[in-house]
């Protein structure tokens, strides 16, 4: 938690005022047991009832003054607390933006919405609280104790003992909770993630019948989760009670031994029942004292995983690096003997090199798990390559700002994602402010403007989340048009026509030929008819490039191509290629 108090920066005024006037609160309360007493030793004692009034007009006066200040404190406190919050957002977001793939990976993506919701909410609760009772709860504890003092020290004495027990008491606690919170956090990452999945894959439940058994599934993570809540609940549990015996055995022994004091003459009535009421307050102070470290022991497992996200530096940086010119006469991409491998396995790429000329397609085809995908997502940089390298218009992709490197790619992924929004607004996702005319010629191209001109509202048409309101033809169509809309040099279409018919594959390669002259465009697809045009096509077999050519000549040198056609189409349909 201490790393992430630079969160409060923009808000030190609040956090200085918010304990302030919790002390002053604090204040006002220390002064009500003298008044109470004076009433007592004097006002009773004297039958002096308008001593007694103008002691209860100050009472009330007390009271209100309190309160003012305990709604301006909590006031401030929340104002410091929700900035907290909002700043750690922000840079938590945006931490996760800078990591790569190789990272986003290795967390996935249900730690990191628990974190950037659940733990940053436990945080802001904790520094809220943190704000309103760090300074109040000790300093009515020391300040009871010091105004006992003043009373009597014989009797003070009793304070001094109860004090540290209490202290061990919440120590022990402590140290046996926040290890147990950080596994419930880490429990609480596998019900999202469950959570999650049964949300994205409901079709394929009930498409296989297996509602019961993700409920089953569902029920034992909840049923862990509950059962490690409640481990942890029990022993939390017992910070109060605990407390309260330790300060009612003091109390006891306040009036056992102050009213042997108040028969010696040693106090009065008075002085015994304030030495009762700061007991009661010291009581009250470590009650909202053990919630707060309750809480400030659940921000504190919180923040420790926060600050593990922070504490992670991404693998691909730009740091440092500036505006690239391109080498004159360079190819617009080359690979020289380029090897990669994820973290959690082996290699999965092994000395690939590829030279893909300004204007030429490059068809890439293998195998599911051969490395096709991989291999293209080198060129933008998501991984960095473990042997070799990528270059770019002859420059290493190393050396590029990510900005500048990625306005030059056109990528199109496996999976269509499109964000809610309108139709015009996903397709300028690839180009700010391009024109009608711009984006229906992107239409065009990606064969999307027939049925965008039927919609209701054609551009300004509305795309739900996912765009989950189009099939999946028309939303890999749309992200073909969003990538063309950028007018990219290199454009790398991943299995981006899995969901069109044989026809509108044909129309949309056609397109691309024509509208897309001078880029180059790398088309990965485990379909040979959807590679078989292309200029050259590289052909990969368990991450090692086994082919390199054009279709007539892979069909009749390469095994694996030859039997990737065949197995698609026939005989003949693969030699008139």
């Amino acid at each position: 938690m201490i790393k992430l108090i630079k969160y409060l920066k923009g808000y030190i005024l609040q956090s200085i005022i918010a304990p302030l006037f919790k002390f002053l609160e604090a204040s006002f309360e220390l002064i009500v047991p003298l008044v109470m007493a004076g009433i007592i030793d004097v006002g009773v004692k004297n039958d002096d009832e308008g001593y007694i009034y103008g002691m209860g007009l100050v009472l009330v006066l007390l009271g209100v003054l309190g309160l003012a200040a305990s709604i301006t404190a909590q006031y401030f406190a929340a104002k410091a607390s929700m900035g907290f919050g909002t700043a750690l957002r922000h840079d938590f977001y945006r931490h996760l933006n800078s990591l790569s793939h190789a990272e986003i990976d290795k967390l996935g993506s249900d730690t990191m919405t628990t974190r950037i919701i659940n733990d940053i909410n436990q945080t802001q609760t904790g520094v809220n609280m943190f704000l309103r009772l760090f300074l109040r709860s000790p300093f009515i504890v020391v300040g009871s104790i010091v105004m006992c003092l003043t009373i009597s020290v014989e009797l003070t004495l009793i304070f001094a003992v109860a004090a540290p027990v209490i202290g061990l008491i919440i120590y022990l606690i402590m140290n046996r909770t926040i290890p147990k919170y950080k596994k419930i956090q880490g429990r609480l990452d596998r019900v999202s993630l469950l959570t999650r999945e049964n949300l994205a894959g409901v079709r394929v439940i009930r498409a296989f019948a297996r509602q019961k058994n993700e409920q089953e599934d569902f029920e034992r993570e909840t049923a862990e989760l509950m059962k490690a809540q409640v481990r942890v609940g029990r022993i939390s549990a017992l910070l109060n009670p605990l407390t309260f015996v330790v300060v009612n055995l003091a109390i006891a022994a306040i009036i056992w031994f102050g009213g042997i004091s108040v028969d010696t003459g040693s106090i009065t009535q008075g002085e015994l029942i304030a030495l009762v009421n700061y007991m009661n307050q010291i009581l009250l102070a470590l009650i909202y004292l053990a919630n707060l470290i309750n809480i400030l022991t659940k921000a504190s497992a919180s923040g420790a995983r926060i600050n593990d996200i922070f504490a992670m530096k991404p693998s691909v940086s730009d740091e440092g690096n500036v505006e690239q010119e391109g080498v004159t006469g360079a190819p617009a991409v080359e690979l020289r003997d380029v090897s990669f491998g994820y973290h959690e396995g082996g290699a999965v790429l092994d000395g690939i090199s590829l030279r893909a000329e300004k204007g030429e397609v490059i068809g890439i085809v293998g195998g599911t798990g051969s490395g096709k995908t991989t291999l293209v997502n080198l060129i933008p940089r998501f991984y960095d390559v473990a042997g070799g390298e990528v270059l770019a218009n002859g420059v290493d992709v190393k050396k590029y700002p990510l900005k500048q490197l990625r306005r030059k790619i056109g990528i199109v992924p496996q999976r269509a994602v499109l964000f809610k929004g309108t139709v015009r607004s996903n397709i300028c996702w690839g180009r700010k402010g391009a024109s009608d005319d711009e984006i229906w010629a992107a239409l065009e191209t990606a064969q999307a403007a027939e049925f965008v001109r039927k919609l209701d509202g054609g551009l300004d048409a509305p795309v739900e989340q996912g765009g989950r309101n189009f099939s999946g033809g028309q939303r890999q169509r749309l992200t073909i048009a969003r990538a063309v809309a950028m007018r990219p040099e290199i454009l790398i279409l991943d299995d981006s026509s899995s969901a069109l018919d044989f026809a509108t594959d044909a129309a949309l390669r056609k397109a691309l030929a024509r509208d897309m002259a001078g880029t180059t465009v790398f088309i990965v697809s485990q379909r040979a008819a959807g590679v078989k045009h292309a200029d050259r096509i590289l052909v990969l077999d368990d991450g090692k490039a086994v082919g390199l050519g054009t279709h007539k000549e892979l069909f009749e040198s390469c095994t694996v191509y030859r039997e990737i056609c065949l197995s698609q189409l026939t005989e003949k349909e693969a030699q008139n290629g």
